[in-house]
Formats: C-alpha cells, sequence, structure tokens
C-alpha cells in the first residue's frame, strides 16, 4: 500500500484504506474517497493533489492525501 501522493499522475488506483481521525474520514468519504472507489491523479500542485474521483475534479491537501492508502 501506499499514500495517494505517491501514486502515478495518470494511473488509475484502487483506493485500500482511509485513515485518519473520525472527522477527516468522514469528510474524506463525503468527497467519495471510500475502500474499493477508484481515484486517478491528475497533477500535483503546489503541494495539493487534484484528483480524479467520480467523474469529478478534487483538489485535497498533500496532507488529507497522505491518508488515503492506494
Amino acid at each position: 500500500m501506499l499514500p495517494l501522493t505517491l501514486g502515478t499522475v495518470g494511473e488509475e488506483n484502487i483506493i485500500k484504506k482511509v485513515s485518519g481521525n473520525p472527522e477527516v474520514k468522514k469528510h474524506l468519504e463525503d468527497l467519495g474517497f471510500v475502500a474499493g472507489g477508484s481515484v486517478t491523479v491528475i497533477s500535483e500542485i503546489a503541494g495539493n493533489v487534484i484528483v480524479n474521483i467520480k467523474d469529478t475534479r478534487v483538489a485535497i491537501s498533500k496532507e488529507m492525501a497522505q491518508r488515503i492508502m492506494i
């Protein structure tokens, strides 16, 4: 398992685990980051990671991205 921050740009990955305190996990789940879901890293700009999840582009901080394991 690798954190999302180490994902290859343009490659589709399956989310294996989302960690963090309950509030952080709930926030990420609300954005669509759930175990078994598909996520593609679009780019990394100024420490933020832009991903494509459920046909939507979402920008999350590097700290949040490190909690998502692929």
